[in-house]
C-alpha cells in the first residue's frame, strides 16, 4: 500500500506537467472562425484579412465560414450551440450582440447569456451620404430642410436593423427628424440608388462607400466619429457641428461560445490583437476604412453593456421591430 500511494505521489507532478502542457498548447488544430455575412463585404474581409495573419501566428489553419442570414442570428446560434474549446468563433456586430435581442421578440440565441465576448476587432464609423438631387451644402443645412419637409425625405440602409439602418434612426431621434426608412439588402444596392436619386440620403461606412464617395456620385456630409477620417479630411464630425454625442460605427468583434475558458479566451484575445496591430495588416485596415481596435474582452464586455442601454432606448422610442 505504502508502495503504491509513493507510486501515486511521484507521478502527480508529471501528470500535473502534462495537464498543463495540454493547457498551453491552444490552438492544436484548425479554427474554425463563421462570418455572418456573404462573402465579399467588410465584415468577410476583416475576417479574412485577420483570420490569414492569426494562422501563420498559431501554425495553425484558419478556416473561415461565411453562414449569412436573420440578421446574423444563424451564424451565432450555431456558435451558441458549439463546443466551448475555442475552436469555433465567430465575427460578431452589433447586431449579433446589441440590436437582435431588442428587434426580434423571438430570437434563436441570448446575445448576453450565450456568447462570449472576446475582443473589439475594429470599428466601421458611419458616415452621412446624400445623392445628387440634395442641393444641402452641408450637414447642417440637410438637417434644416429635412426639419422642414416632414416625411418627404426617404434613406436608404443596408438593411433593417444594420447599424446603417440605426445609425440614421439614432440621427432622426438627435435631430428631432421624420425621414422615411427604404432597407434594401446590402449597402452596395442602397447607395446605387442614393446616386440614381431613388433616395436622398443613407449612413454607410467607408469600407462600403468610398468609391461612391471618391467617384463624387454621393456626398459626405458628416462622419459619426470621435475625430475626422484619415480619408475625407475635409468632412467633419457631428460634434463639430453641435451635436457632441453623436458616434456611431459598426463595431465588429470576435466572440465565442458561452463557457469558454478564459485560459482559451486570452490566447484568442492576444493573436487577434496581435494580428491587429501588425504593421502592414494596420495599414490594410486603415486604408480599407476600419478602425483597428484589438480590446481586451473585459472592455469589450464593458462596451456591449454600455451599447444595449443606449440602443434598447432608441429602437423601443422609434418602435423598430423585425418579427
Amino acid at each position: 500500500m505504502k508502495h503504491h500511494l509513493t507510486a501515486i505521489l511521484l507521478a502527480l507532478p508529471l501528470t500535473l506537467g502534462a495537464a498543463s502542457a495540454g493547457a498551453q498548447a491552444f490552438p492544436s488544430k484548425p479554427i474554425r472562425w463563421l462570418v455572418p455575412y456573404p462573402a465579399g463585404g467588410g465584415t468577410d474581409f476583416l475576417t479574412r484579412t485577420l483570420g490569414q495573419q492569426l494562422s501563420t501566428q498559431v501554425n495553425q489553419p484558419v478556416v473561415v465560414d461565411n453562414k449569412p442570414g436573420a440578421g446574423t442570428a444563424i451564424a451565432a446560434a450555431e456558435i451558441a450551440r458549439s463546443v466551448p474549446d475555442g475552436y469555433s468563433i465567430m465575427t460578431a456586430d452589433n447586431g449579433t450582440l446589441v440590436f437582435n435581442q431588442f428587434l426580434y421578440k423571438k430570437l434563436s440565441y441570448r446575445p448576453d447569456k450565450d456568447l462570449t465576448p472576446i475582443t473589439l476587432m475594429g470599428r466601421f464609423p458611419m458616415i452621412l451620404v446624400v445623392g445628387p438631387n440634395i442641393d444641402a451644402k452641408d450637414a447642417k443645412d440637410f438637417i434644416a430642410k429635412a426639419k422642414a419637409s416632414p416625411g418627404k425625405i426617404s434613406y436608404g440602409s443596408a438593411g433593417a436593423g444594420s447599424p446603417h439602418h440605426l445609425a440614421m434612426e439614432m440621427l432622426k431621434v438627435t435631430a428631432g427628424l421624420h425621414m422615411v426608412h427604404i432597407p434594401y439588402r446590402g449597402a452596395a444596392p442602397a447607395l446605387g440608388d442614393l446616386a440614381g436619386g431613388q433616395v436622398q440620403a443613407m449612413m454607410v461606412d467607408m469600407a462600403a462607400g468610398a468609391g461612391f464617395i471618391k467617384g463624387s456620385k454621393v456626398r459626405a456630409l458628416a462622419v459619426a466619429n470621435h475625430q475626422r477620417l484619415p480619408q475625407l479630411p475635409d468632412v467633419p464630425t457631428f460634434a463639430e457641428l453641435g451635436y457632441k454625442d453623436f458616434e456611431v460605427s459598426a463595431q465588429v468583434g470576435l466572440a465565442g461560445p458561452a463557457g469558454l475558458p478564459s485560459e482559451v479566451r486570452d490566447v484568442l484575445q492576444k493573436q487577434v490583437a496581435a494580428a491587429i496591430h501588425t504593421p502592414a495588416i494596420k495599414q490594410k485596415l486603415i486604408e480599407f476604412g476600419i478602425e483597428p481596435v484589438g480590446s481586451t474582452p473585459q472592455a469589450y464586455a464593458d462596451l456591449l453593456q454600455q451599447e444595449r442601454a443606449r440602443w434598447q432606448k432608441v429602437i423601443q422610442e422609434q418602435g423598430i421591430a423585425l418579427d
